[in-house]
């Protein structure tokens, strides 16, 4: 029995939960998520609790149990929280703002990148972090792995933009030969 799968969801009290047939839908304020149920899996709405239970015990119904219950939690903790990921920019000269829902990076090339925040994701810069907050926990992990890729820090000096208490690992540059002094 898969252990995630198995654990019980409670419904915080201004959460509303629903099911269709082969969804759960989770609302909460004016924001609402969908997410879809595989017919090998089954959900059942109890009050302030959600459980996840499988039909059969195939190899594909046992990885989609926990799934599914891991999926139903976040969308039920992302409506109720939020979820949050930090990127670092290091580099001389390196910037980032926000102007409305665009997020405008300057980080050593000759053009500005401009990256819009989709639906549901909300852009923050505070000195050299940007914060990328938003409900769908995997949208906010998509958009920091999107930004991070403009610059990835490179592994001599470090810069470029990195998650947060990401260890780069560095690279020793070359090493002169010999003595330097003329003939």
């Amino acid at each position: 029995m898969s252990r995630i799968g198995s654990k019980i969801i409670v419904i915080p009290e201004d959460v509303k939960v629903s099911q269709n047939e082969h969804s759960v839908c989770v609302e909460h304020n004016s924001n609402k998520m969908v997410v879809e149920i595989h017919p090998f899996v089954e959900v059942k709405i109890d009050g302030s609790t959600v459980s996840v239970t499988r039909k059969n015990d195939s190899p594909l119904a046992r990885s989609l149990h926990g799934l599914t219950r891991t999926l139903i939690n976040n969308a039920i903790v992302g409506l109720k929280d939020g979820f949050e990921k930090k990127l670092e920019i290091i580099g001389v000269g390196y910037r980032a703002n926000v102007e409305g829902d665009v997020l405008n990076l300057k980080v050593g090339f000759s053009h500005e990148i401009k990256i819009s925040a989709p639906q549901g994701i909300v852009f923050e810069v505070k000195k050299n972090t940007i914060i990328i907050k938003g409900y769908d926990k995997q949208l906010v992990g998509q958009m920091a792995a999107q930004i991070r890729d403009e610059k990835k820090p490179e592994p001599y000096k470090g810069k470029g933009i990195k998650y947060e208490g990401e260890k780069i690992i560095r690279k020793i540059g070359k090493a002169v030969k010999g003595s330097t002094t003329g003939a």
